[in-house]
């Protein structure tokens, strides 16, 4: 006859639990809060893999980092079923119209996380030849950047949980569009 705790709910939660009366809980919190707390802990990716950042990017959900343990789990091969795209290495011309349609076709709300010298800058292969783009700020809005040449997984982790913080605090009342002001011409060539 005590209260049962097995379905205890989890510390990082937002709002405040009131206990009630036999065992039961009231969880007093606002809907912003709630819901961002599911998108900001149910990331699902979809991976731009160029160059040597892919290595360190599948290197963050091997055993030893293991992104799972933050929400990152689920990696998905089609940008309809992804709500966050991380794009690791170089972007060239050609492939700037190709990372726009994947975007594009990603449901809202949706994030992306910029990884590399490469894909924050153009690295160091953007003075040496007229083919790659500077930044993929400049092909789609680019919520967090991952700097390093290439990023450790370490790094890749603690860009993931800045990812998290930003999403923690939105506000679906006062959302605003990361497009606008965007040149959607540039690369949008058919």
């Amino acid at each position: 006859m005590g209260i049962d705790q097995s379905n205890k709910i989890p510390e990082d939660f937002p709002g405040k639990v009131i206990p009630a009366g036999n065992g039961a809980n009231v969880v007093v919190t606002s809907l912003d809060k709630i819901i961002n707390w599911g998108r900001a802990n149910s990331l699902w990716s979809l991976y731009f893999g160029t160059s040597c950042c892919a290595i360190e990017m599948m290197q963050t959900g091997a055993s030893r980092h293991d992104y799972s343990r933050f929400g990152f789990e689920v990696a998905r091969p089609s940008p309809r079923q992804a709500d966050l795209i991380i794009i690791a290495g170089t972007i060239v011309n050609k492939m700037a119209p190709v990372l726009r349609r994947l975007y594009d076709q990603m449901a809202e709300p949706k994030y992306v996380i910029a990884m590399g010298a490469c894909a924050i800058s153009g690295g160091p292969f953007f003075y040496n030849t007229y083919s790659v783009v500077k930044g993929a700020d400049h092909v789609i809005p680019v919520d967090v950047y991952v700097p390093g040449c290439p990023p450790r997984p370490e790094a890749l982790l603690e860009g993931m949980l800045m990812l998290q913080d930003k999403i923690r605090t939105e506000n679906m009342k006062h959302k605003v569009n990361p497009i606008e002001g965007f040149d959607e011409g540039l690369y949008n060539k058919e």
